[in-house]
């Protein structure tokens, strides 16, 4: 027996598992080095925003206090804008999370009256308290922003017509989820997201067009805001945080989209001006400058799991052979008990809190219980190894992350070896 096995067979991997796994991962040799080389082209690309942005040793200090002339927060923001090719950008840590960074860019475009239409089907959980669709206090509803939706068709294809006939003389701002959140629908690919927003502006040229980028950076060498996109928004402790920056939030786009976020985020007439960075732009740069090879380890892992699960009878959303525009692979598992023991196979792959079990609970936000499974160095870090997922049909399990793609294998490996220990499969 090699040393490799030996050491996975004393973590609790049972040969069979071991044996079965790896067969899988031979046949992914191909896909994980074309995925190599979008992780290649990305590296370049953020390494050529630094270099060409003087990025010094001098940026790494931070500031304290108003943040006044704080040179390395707004080098590094001038570095966003160039990878996003963007007029710029707002990255802070005073953004405390994927949806605070979609509800500042919200607010800060939307005045009352206007109405945002969501072309890709039902929004975030987390971002419908944030628009009204679920009454939550201080919501736009509340400010009198109106709210409309398209589904995507049974196919994952744009509703042209019914988005056609929703845009009105009200329409502000167009929502675009990349990612699919909690649902099992395909994630949308760069070339749709550029193709759905040329037929918009053709209609309406003046609105804007948000893209939430969260679990998308990096995937592909080129980002919504290459194919029209007014603004990306997304969360430091996904992709593009590289699993350094410990919180944060950024938002690319227009001058005017993001200096009206700014204002939203501080205070009118102070802006991007304000907001001292602390310690946090050493963890953002180095965070950025580790992204591109990070994300391509998560993507190798998601691909794993897909033909892992799938091998074994599970729909995997992307199936095993797909190609992919996020880090997070769905699988449907069918039952809360698979769902459970998933999740406590990724807790206890972790390198924190691994002797913790997952169990669900009313996680605030979300209109049911919700189980999340994660043993990170930063406190829910999805770009790191995870797993989380709604106790609801279709009973799918969203799986992302890995810092490394060893580590994202050896949780793949644990999952299923707590769903043979408790009986849940026949093999």
């Amino acid at each position: 027996m090699d040393k490799l096995k030996e050491y996975y067979l004393s973590l609790g991997i049972d040969e069979k598992v071991y044996d079965y796994c790896s067969s899988m991962e031979d046949k992914l040799k191909e896909r994980f080095d074309a995925i190599d080389k979008v992780a290649e082209q990305n590296q370049v690309k953020v390494i050529k925003a630094m270099q060409e942005n003087r990025f010094a040793e001098n940026h790494l200090h931070g500031s304290t206090g108003y943040g006044y002339t704080d040179e390395g927060r707004d080098t590094l923001e001038k570095i966003y804008a160039d990878i996003f090719h963007t007029e710029d950008a707002l990255v802070r840590q005073q953004i405390t999370c994927g949806t605070h960074a979609l509800t500042v860019a919200l607010f800060g475009n939307l005045r009352p009256g206007d109405e945002i239409l969501s072309v890709a089907g039902k929004v975030y959980d987390t971002l419908e308290g944030v628009i009204g669709v679920r009454p939550e206090r201080g919501s736009l509803a509340e400010y009198g922003v109106t709210f409309k939706q398209v589904d995507l068709l049974p196919d994952g294809s744009w509703d042209y017509d019914g988005i056609k006939n929703a845009i009105n003389e009200k329409t502000k701002l167009i929502e675009i989820q990349r990612s699919k959140g909690y649902d099992v629908r395909p994630t949308l690919s760069v070339a749709q997201i550029g193709d759905i927003i040329k037929f918009i502006k053709d209609i309406k040229s003046d609105v804007i067009c948000m893209v939430d980028n969260c679990y998308g950076e990096f995937v592909d060498v080129i980002e919504p805001s290459d194919v029209g996109a007014d603004m990306v928004v997304g969360s430091l402790i996904k992709n593009i945080g590289g699993g350094i920056a410990p919180i944060g939030g950024y938002i690319c786009g227009t001058k005017e989209c993001v200096a009206n976020a700014a204002t939203r985020l501080t205070t009118p007439g102070l802006g991007k001006e304000v907001g001292a960075s602390m310690s946090a732009t050493r963890q953002f740069a180095q965070g950025l400058f580790l992204a591109p090879t990070v994300t391509a380890a998560a993507l190798k892992g998601a691909i794993f799991a897909a033909n892992v699960y799938e091998g074994l009878g599970f729909k995997a959303v992307p199936n095993a052979t797909e190609k992919r525009h996020d880090i997070i692979q769905a699988v449907e598992l069918g039952t809360p008990e698979l769902i459970c023991a998933f999740c406590e196979g990724i807790q206890s792959a972790a390198p924190v809190d691994s002797y913790v079990t997952p169990v669900p609970w009313a996680m605030p936000g979300y209109d049911s219980e919700v189980i999340m499974a994660a043993g990170a160095f930063t406190s829910g870090s999805s770009i790191e190894l995870s797993a989380d997922a709604p106790l609801k049909e279709p009973y799918a399990v969203y799986f992302q992350g890995g810092l490394t793609y060893q580590h994202a294998k050896f949780g793949i490996m644990m999952s299923l070896q707590k769903i043979v220990d408790k009986n849940l499969i026949v093999w």
